[in-house]
């Protein structure tokens, strides 16, 4: 069994709900992003990063981006997956960070996105995603 790293960042509580569905199929719990650094990538096997769209569909830019940067050159052939929710726009915030990251080297195993709170159906789908990363 895999030990998998959830780290998020959430503005309005919708992407922590998701990161805790994540960790609830892995069989672990959500970290914040300030409490996570590439020093901690080895710590892992699998990882799920989430964060939602901002301003221009972009990652958040303040707390999040520096740790996702920081830990890019450590995930290159890592499993991972990418989540977040968004309120407007239609996730193309999303398809960028996946784009960038396979760039980079990382294995983006799964993405998910919600239109603000996560619905049942986004919940056992991030659920799911987390018993994947697990195995």
């Amino acid at each position: 069994m895999s030990k998998v790293a959830v780290v998020f960042w959430s503005q309005s509580g919708n992407t922590q709900s998701m990161a805790e569905a994540v960790a609830e199929g892995a069989g672990t719990e959500a970290i914040e992003v300030s409490s996570f650094s590439a020093a901690d990538v080895a710590n892992y096997d699998a990882f799920a990063f989430g964060c939602p769209a901002m301003g221009a569909e972009e990652l958040e830019s303040d707390e999040f981006e520096p740790v996702w940067d920081e830990c890019v050159p450590e995930l290159k052939g890592k499993t991972v997956a990418l989540f977040g929710s968004y309120g407007w726009g239609d996730g193309e915030w999303m398809e960028t960070w996946k784009s960038e990251a396979e760039d980079a080297g990382i294995k983006v195993v799964s993405t998910v996105i919600c239109n603000d709170a996560p619905d049942d159906d986004a919940l056992s789908q991030l659920k799911d995603l987390g018993e994947e990363l697990a195995q």
